[in-house]
């Protein structure tokens, strides 16, 4: 029984170095995004977060029309045009009466359309698809040092702004009121989000990478009332999404990035039935024991 446990879930990653190369930028995608989407989540931005990943298209397409499939050109295409689109979106809704969500929708729309007609026109229909959708079994060395660097610059940037990023997150007015800076600590998070969303397009595409942003961080609040709680709980829920989808995909020979995020979306189902935070099934429970 264990020596089939062992083939069945650990041989694929002891013999084939294709798929401990996944595994770690699986775990490294893990630790920058869990935490950035959970932050998302609790500023009430959630598809912010989903604005933002195809904001980078534009940017990762013209780096392609120039060199290719080129991590380094694709990837500070990508930031470029992320950065240039919260700004933007930002500006509009300092400027105009647009809120933030309805500018980031507008300059998402407008970047997602401009990227897919630049690498339609300029590539192939494989080259898009690579760009939207990734493969994180073809991830080589660079993109696994780029997607660990951005994880380490993520955490090491989050634990230096911890304190005021979390009470502008709950409580903006109040950090608006004693002077705390909170448009500076906006920004700075805003960038960070553009950094995993680009290391994140690397592996598993711009469309897939929001979903490992997001759906583990949704799924923690349903499992835990405390932010440290909350932060463990979406870092391994990533984590062993990603594990679970490589799995599939070695056997099954399926897509890796759609598979890490079905896996990621059935454990969010599940947690809306069973989680003790919010959960459907304690909620029911708790109401007839009170009945009672």
């Amino acid at each position: 029984m264990m020596m089939h446990l062992y083939e069945l879930l650990v041989s694929p990653f002891t013999d084939f170095a294709f798929m401990r190369r996944a595994l770690v930028g699986c775990f490294a995608l893990a630790l920058g995004s869990g935490p950035i989407g959970l932050f998302l989540v609790m500023r009430r931005m959630s598809l912010v977060g989903d604005a933002m990943s195809h904001a980078v298209l534009p940017g990762a397409a013209i780096g392609f029309m120039f060199a290719g499939l080129s991590l380094p050109a694709m990837s500070l295409g990508g930031f470029v045009a992320g950065v240039l689109v919260a700004l933007l979106a930002g500006l509009a809704t300092r400027f105009t009466t647009i809120r933030e969500d309805a500018s980031f929708a507008a300059f998402y729309l407008l970047s997602m359309s401009l990227g897919v007609l630049l690498v339609s026109t300029h590539g192939s229909n494989v080259d898009l698809m690579h760009i939207l959708f990734g493969s994180v079994l073809a991830v080589d060395n660079a993109a696994l040092l780029l997607v660990a660097s951005v994880a380490t610059v993520s955490l090491l940037t989050l634990a230096l702004i911890y304190r005021p990023l979390l009470l502008e997150s709950l409580d903006p007015v109040f950090m608006r009121a004693v002077g705390g800076r909170g448009g500076v600590w906006h920004i700075l998070f805003l960038v960070l989000v553009v950094l995993n969303l680009v290391a994140g397009f690397q592996a598993i595409g711009t469309l897939m990478a929001v979903g490992l942003m997001m759906l583990p961080s949704i799924t923690a609040r349903l499992w835990s009332g405390s932010m440290g709680g909350m932060l463990l709980v979406s870092i391994l829920l990533a984590f062993f999404s990603g594990l679970g989808g490589l799995l599939l995909s070695f056997y099954h020979d399926l897509p890796s990035g759609p598979a890490i995020i079905l896996l990621a979306g059935l454990a969010y189902l599940l947690s809306l039935f069973l989680a003790p935070h919010g959960g459907i099934l304690p909620r029911f429970v708790r109401a007839r024991h009170l009945e009672s």
